[in-house]
């Protein structure tokens, strides 16, 4: 395989297009955007083949000529699209990734019988409508042929991140720490958003005012450790304080259950005052 093989994208939504963008910036040759054959998944596909300078196609139309396919549909989709794209190639010595975080390389079983050598190459990022991230200092979690996961790494290098070997049987306890680490951190913030509420406060007030304190929670975290950032009531041992919170949020629907949630979480893992004290206040 080349240096840097000429691409095949499957998938035209947040995921397909963030690395098609990432790929064509880093030198690589995209060839073709392949979308389903639905009207918004066609139009989405042609905006991207225009910012790359390559060709959109369907499951039906795909030309496949290309070194490396790379799977970037849902779940649910990749096994459906490996089997709808199966007679549309010669799969014997090509390299195919699929990008789910939960899920093992064996989604691509069908062409990997083919002949083609196959992997799972996760990211740890989040892609949202709206917002394009880069890739640099990204981790990709990488699973599967020894052939499929070197190009993984040179490709993820030029990219500008760095693959780390993730395990078939580790990769749901992978991905659910991604689920931590993005969206129940938002599912966190919109309920600190309803607390806010309750002081007052509008949503976009609230965000305005959170963000500096999120932000240097996060900087604390980078430099010194989850026990260096910790801060506040339950770090003191503060229970009377801690109680007047507990009554406070039974106004709130589910905040209550987030905070108990999050200061058990705490009290087992971060330094606490008073621990026995807090423990019976929360089982309360």
């Amino acid at each position: 395989m080349p240096g840097k093989p000429q691409i095949a994208i499957v998938g035209a939504g947040r995921l397909g297009s963030a690395l098609s963008l990432a790929l064509a910036k880093a030198g690589y040759r995209v060839n073709e955007i392949i979308s389903r054959d639905t009207l918004g998944s066609q139009k989405r596909a042609r905006e991207i083949a225009r910012s790359t300078r390559s060709f959109s196609t369907t499951l039906k139309t795909a030309n496949l000529d290309s070194d490396l396919i790379w799977f970037c549909v849902p779940d649910r989709e990749i096994a459906v699209a490996a089997r709808a794209l199966i007679r549309s190639a010669e799969w014997k010595g090509k390299v195919v990734f699929h990008s789910s975080g939960a899920l093992a390389s064996d989604e691509l079983n069908v062409l990997r019988r083919r002949g083609a050598a196959v992997a799972s190459v996760h990211p740890m990022m989040t892609f949202v409508r709206g917002s394009i991230p880069s890739l640099k200092g990204v981790a990709f979690a990488l699973e599967g042929d020894a052939r499929a996961a070197r190009v993984a790494r040179r490709v993820t290098r030029d990219l500008g991140g760095e693959a780390f070997p993730i395990s078939k049987a580790n990769k749901i306890a992978y991905h659910a720490w991604g689920g931590f680490s993005s969206p129940l951190l938002v599912a966190m913030l919109a309920t600190a958003e309803q607390v806010a509420s309750a002081a007052g406060l509008s949503a976009i007030e609230a965000r305005k005012i959170m963000l500096p304190i999120v932000r240097q929670t996060l900087a604390n975290y980078s430099a010194l450790g989850p026990a260096g950032a910790f801060s506040g009531p339950i770090v003191r041992g503060d229970v009377p304080i801690v109680r007047q919170h507990l009554r406070t949020l039974n106004r709130i629907p589910g905040a209550k259950e987030v905070y108990i949630a999050l200061a058990r979480a705490a009290l087992r893992y971060l330094p606490a005052r008073n621990r026995k004290e807090l423990k019976k206040l929360l089982a309360r």
